[in-house]
């Protein structure tokens, strides 16, 4: 964790702040550049996500990583350069074409450990059957009808686990602001 260099960026250290962007900027600047393929444009997300960073210090939490954060942030910026540069139809259509054919798989290996650690930790914090259910229904596939028969309760109790947990799992991913949790929670569904 970050928990020393987002003390120090609460207090106002510029230093940290220093170590945060050449830490981050370079990583920022290539993912902007990637999607907006605007190198000016690229500068411009670094330069507004670190902004952000600094105006909303304070909110930091020191339970969570930093990365997360800077990432959630960077991601926003570029999102709204994109939408800014998608003014016709023709536009938006290259635009997201482009974007989905983005393909990093270390960073996609990195963020989806991060994903499964948080979601475990998540899990771990489930009622013993309640997590039973989730596992079953996510990890292993099996209908509401299948798990019902298999843990000998109803489908309705089963429907009513699912809720809670995904509940659950909205909320702390909420919390943790995971880059690509509402992503998670949509593929859940």
């Amino acid at each position: 964790m970050d928990v020393q260099l987002i003390l120090r960026l609460q207090a106002g250290d510029e230093t940290a702040f220093r170590e945060v962007f050449d830490r981050f900027s370079q990583k920022i600047y290539g993912l902007a550049c990637h999607f907006l393929k605007n190198k000016e444009h690229g500068k411009e997300v670094v330069q507004e996500t670190m902004l952000r960073l600094w105006e909303h210090r304070a909110k930091l939490d020191t339970g969570y990583a930093l990365a997360p954060y800077i990432y959630t942030i960077a991601r926003r910026v570029t999102l709204n350069l994109l939408r800014q540069a998608a003014s016709s139809r023709a536009a938006t259509i290259k635009l997201w074409q482009s974007v989905s054919a983005y393909h990093n798989e270390t960073e996609e290996t990195i963020l989806g450990a991060d994903l499964e650690r948080v979601t475990g930790q998540i899990l771990d914090i489930l009622p013993p059957q309640q997590r039973e259910v989730f596992r079953l229904s996510r990890f292993e596939g099996l209908t509401y009808e299948e798990i019902a028969t298999r843990m000998n309760i109803s489908v309705h109790t089963v429907k009513y686990h699912m809720m809670a947990a995904l509940k659950v799992l909205r909320t702390h991913f909420n919390e943790a602001e995971i880059i690509f949790g509402f992503m998670v929670i949509s593929l859940l569904f």
